[in-house]
């Protein structure tokens, strides 16, 4: 086989291709095999005439399309080994021609993964997020506990002030009409909260217990309810009732009867743990993604639209999948949020762009650096990936195989490699 290349515009690779006689008459003769057993030619048993009479019949060219089945797809997997490129979509074929005792000519044209130009990934003077965990960290934790385990109480002043919660009878108008949605009694309202029409909470305060007050506000030019949005309203409110928020006091008996720990100590030490946990796990994933933001930053790569497409693909899958263990479809999540599929590949075709670069300069890192993945390393991650599903590391393999998957993990286990090689040399 002949292969002539040459390089297109747009990341494209022409390839001019030459199948020599004898595999186009291999695959003539397969072609007959084929489709001899649905013919039916005077003098013959249904399936048994010879090649030379069905030809003769119906012309030579009866069996070029299956030939061609035949050897565009081998002549195509081998042109791509000989010239050693890496396609990201399928090629178009054009060009064939296939006769008795010639060689067999196509050509194909396809999208090759670009060339990346890598700049500095070494040094790149990227410092880690100080992971320690603070006192006040610890108290604020401990504060939102105490506000889980605290109960409302009647208060016994009269006068409501920020942080009470007001038990309020309201009636809303605009333009002199009372509007749907407006009105509820027994309404209990955290002032300060921001939960309310701005600039209605701050107009309670200092009313007291069994007044009543006129409230003037504006809704918001994007208020939900477009009938609503940028009017001009008033509101009568009677405050009702002032409660307000009794809170546990921070000593061993809640710590007792609010964790799994007998003592505050204790209990200040798990959160003190957990927050390191946490921090260091978001420090890392922080420094991580620095590194990898930075040096794709340095590196130069003509983006194709089909890599950026793959790569939306690929997370409107992920969306559709944590949608879905939510209960949810992502159509609604979608109409919830107020767009379609459509309108959120637009938003977030800038992202699927940049981390589609990402992947393509840390593979080519990887490519320099001669970074590989071994059976052993593979069948770790098969391991761990088994053990963290509950399954049998053999099943999960058999799985990956079946769907085509194992050269992706691969992938995913060499980016990580090439990762703590960008953190080794930071």
């Amino acid at each position: 086989m002949e292969v002539n290349k040459e390089v297109l515009k747009g990341n494209k690779v022409k390839l001019d291709i030459e199948i020599e006689s004898e595999e186009v008459e291999e695959a003539l003769e397969k072609a007959y095999r084929k489709v001899v057993k649905d013919m039916t030619i005077p003098g013959f048993r249904k399936g048994k005439a010879p090649r030379k009479v069905v030809e003769k019949r119906y012309g030579e060219e009866v069996l070029h399309k299956d030939a061609l089945d035949i050897l565009i797809p081998q002549g195509y997997s081998e042109a791509l080994e000989e010239t050693d490129i890496e396609p990201i979509d399928q090629p178009d074929i054009t060009d064939f021609h296939i006769a008795k005792g010639e060689p067999a000519t196509f050509t194909a044209v396809v999208e090759v993964k670009p060339e990346v130009e890598l700049g500095e990934y070494k040094d790149l003077g990227i410092e880690k997020e100080d992971a320690s965990v603070k006192e006040e960290e610890i108290e604020a934790r401990l504060k939102n506990m105490q506000n889980e385990h605290s109960q409302l109480v009647t208060s016994e002043r009269e006068e409501l002030q920020e942080g009470d919660f007001a038990i309020i009878d309201f009636t809303g108008y605009v333009d002199g009409e009372e509007f749907p949605g407006g009105s509820a009694e027994e309404y209990s309202l955290e002032i300060g909260s921001g939960s309310f029409i701005p600039g209605f909470e701050e107009q309670l305060i200092g009313l007291e217990v069994g007044k009543e007050k006129t409230v003037e506000v504006t809704f918001p030019e994007d208020y939900q309810a477009d009938d609503l949005a940028g009017k001009e309203a008033s509101f009568d409110v009677k405050l009702k009732e002032i409660k307000e928020r009794q809170a546990p006091e921070l000593n061993d008996e809640f710590a007792d009867e609010a964790s799994d720990y007998e003592t505050m100590d204790e209990l200040k030490e798990s959160i003190k743990a957990e927050l390191a946990e946490q921090k260091e796990k978001n420090a890392e994933n922080n420094y991580r993604e620095a590194l990898i933001k930075k040096v794709s930053e340095n590196a130069e790569v003509e983006m194709t639209d089909t890599l950026v497409d793959e790569q939306l693909d690929q997370m409107f899958q992920s969306l559709s999948q944590s949608i879905s263990q939510q209960g949810m479809e992502v159509e609604d999540y979608l109409g919830y949020m107020g767009m379609d599929e459509e309108e959120w590949r637009d938003n977030n075709r800038d992202s699927a762009a940049d981390r589609a670069k990402e992947l393509l300069v840390l593979d080519a890192i990887a490519e320099v650096e001669e970074i590989e993945v071994s059976d052993e390393e593979l069948d770790e991650e098969i391991e761990n990936i088994a053990e963290i599903h509950d399954r049998e590391a053999e099943q999960i393999k058999a799985i990956f195989q079946m769907q085509g998957q194992l050269e992706t993990l691969k992938d995913d286990i060499k980016r990580q490699k090439t990762i703590e090689l960008l953190k080794e040399n930071n």
